[in-house]
């Protein structure tokens, strides 16, 4: 599911050009820039690093020519295929400098994306690093050829592994689906909380959640990614974009941005990795399209949480850790954005249900444990004590 503009298009040529004009402002490689590499982190740049200037002339990741990038991808044949987005194309490659292997994004031309967000894609990802954010290689800006230059990651997104699975891939068990939400969940942290200022993500949906060996997931394509609100600001305001389905309500419709954008578009992810269901589903019926439409009335009562699991899943999951999963997923998704979580909230929450041990073959959900060591009774007065 590619990213769309939210908003509609004016057809007057004046209101166009006043339009771009207020877009460019927006822009975050402007902003970089204006601020001469305020983008910091508190935890991986270094001093030197900190005070450079955000500018392109400053980027650190390696160049290509788009001569190499053709040869690592035999001239971007369609076996190298690895998938294709809103920005373009992506191929498997292998660099022979460094005999690496990579992903390489091509910039469809006709494509949603342009100059703005590869700008921003590779800024953002030379100043910002973290075990769940992708590793960017380098990058190519050969005449009108704009080529990005990943980190490959093994086991494709996490898409890939909830919708259309293909025959005979393994499904993933319910340990896997929580290790995936919290990282992801950290990613997203190190983002709000670790950065100066703080940059919103904007496009946290599956499809861009990289899976590397065990299943260790990376937060990618950082093309509509944007400068936080700093100081007494409470949001950022510009243009709505994103993909249907993961936007915010009240950034949908105001075009005001904030952290709880992002907290909300988690929440509709960590539904899908709860559900196996897709965020929008147009081959569902009308009522159960919109996944989070349809979640909400069954938050409401306890007794259907079971009916909320992935079927793939055939009961391999500890009933208390559904309960606290959903729930964690309902906080995010909540309309008012003052009432979601912070991130790391959700984080510890996700790193609590990510260590409980559940192995399928061996402790089946009738056997499963609330909590080890916890006797029957002491178990049996906790779970009538609980209320949504």
């Amino acid at each position: 599911m590619s990213w769309i503009p939210c908003s509609g298009n004016s057809s007057s040529k004046a209101k166009i050009k006043k339009k771009k004009k207020t877009q460019l402002q927006e822009n975050p490689v402007d902003q970089i820039k204006v601020t001469s590499g305020i983008l910091k982190t508190k935890s991986s740049l270094s001093a030197k690093e900190a005070s450079n200037n955000g500018g392109p002339d400053h980027i650190a990741a390696q160049t290509f020519p788009f001569r190499e990038l053709a040869a690592a991808t035999r001239n971007f044949r369609p076996e190298c295929l690895l998938g294709e987005g809103g920005f373009g194309r992506v191929y498997k490659g292998r660099l022979e400098s460094t005999n690496q292997v990579v992903a390489i994004k091509q910039l469809d031309r006709n494509g949603l994306q342009g100059n703005r967000e590869f700008l921003v894609e590779v800024l953002m990802l030379s100043l910002l690093h973290h075990p769940n954010l992708v590793n960017l290689t380098g990058y190519c800006a050969d005449g009108d050829q704009r080529l990005l230059v990943y980190e490959y990651m093994p086991l494709g997104s996490l898409e890939d592994h909830l919708h259309d699975i293909s025959p005979g891939k393994k499904r993933l068990d319910w340990s896997t689906r929580m290790k995936i939400a919290a990282g992801a969940a950290k990613g997203l942290e190190y983002l709000h909380d670790k950065a100066n200022p703080p940059v919103i993500y904007r496009d946290l949906k599956c499809s861009n959640i990289l899976l590397g060996e065990g299943y260790h997931p990376k937060l990618s394509d950082f093309g509509l990614a944007k400068l936080g609100p700093v100081g007494d600001n409470t949001h950022v305001s510009t243009r709505v974009m994103g993909t249907y389905g993961y936007c915010a309500p009240e950034y949908a419709m105001t075009g005001q941005l904030t952290l709880k954008s992002d907290v909300y578009s988690f929440g509709v992810v960590l539904l899908e990795i709860i559900t196996g269901r897709k965020a929008i589903d147009c081959t569902k019926a009308t009522a159960e399209q919109n996944l989070v439409a349809w979640a909400r009335p069954l938050f409401k009562d306890r007794s259907k949480f079971s009916q909320m699991a992935d079927p793939v899943l055939q009961g391999q999951y500890p009933p208390r850790g559904l309960y606290q999963a959903l729930a964690v997923a309902a906080m995010c998704v909540q309309e008012q954005p003052n009432m979601r979580p912070v991130i790391a909230d959700v984080v510890t929450a996700l790193n609590y249900l990510a260590s409980q041990k559940c192995d399928p073959d061996t402790q089946p959900v009738q056997n499963s444990r609330f909590a080890p060591g916890t006797p029957r009774a002491k178990r049996d007065s906790e779970k009538k004590a609980q209320r949504w």
